[in-house]
């Protein structure tokens, strides 16, 4: 996937929605593209992340797992395709964080890497991009809670 193609689909994608053409010329510079099959996971529960993941093609699973003393499972938060995003702590907080969920493919998928360290590095040196940021990583942890809260009501 060509740096033109990355920007295109950035662009498309509700997180990034309305982003300047310079940073997402910026954003897109410090992106990487991975491929994962049906089965394999992009992020797991517990791992240390510090990036966020943009789905280009794709179905993921984000999943918790819990363990209660003698009650175990797990249930899926949400189903993200094309376009959504996932992961974000890190960009928050400065440093890499312990995940809280897994992100699993159920089909062959393709995802953009957001480097977490080099997109809080530019918002920290430029104040309006960091709160243009902050408002969309804001948004982001907004969906993840309602869906967690969502999946909570299925239980």
């Amino acid at each position: 996937m060509a740096n033109n193609e990355i920007q295109s689909t950035l662009q498309s994608c509700g997180f990034l929605k309305n982003i300047s053409p310079a940073h997402l010329v910026t954003i897109a510079g410090f992106c990487t593209i991975d491929h994962y099959t049906a089965g394999a996971y992009v992020f797991r529960q517990g791992d240390f992340g510090e990036d966020l993941f943009i789905i280009v093609d794709g179905y993921v699973f984000l999943e918790r797992a819990m363990d209660i003393g003698s009650h175990k499972g797990s249930v899926v938060i949400d189903a993200l395709g094309k376009g959504r995003t996932l992961g974000c702590w890190s960009a928050l907080l400065g440093e890499p964080h312990v995940l809280m969920s897994s992100a699993s493919c159920q089909k062959d998928s393709t995802v953009i890497r957001l480097k977490g360290r080099q997109l809080r590095k530019c918002m920290e040196e430029d104040t309006p991009f960091g709160f243009f940021m902050l408002e969309r990583l804001c948004f982001l942890l907004r969906e993840r809670i309602q869906a967690a809260y969502g999946a909570m009501d299925k239980i």
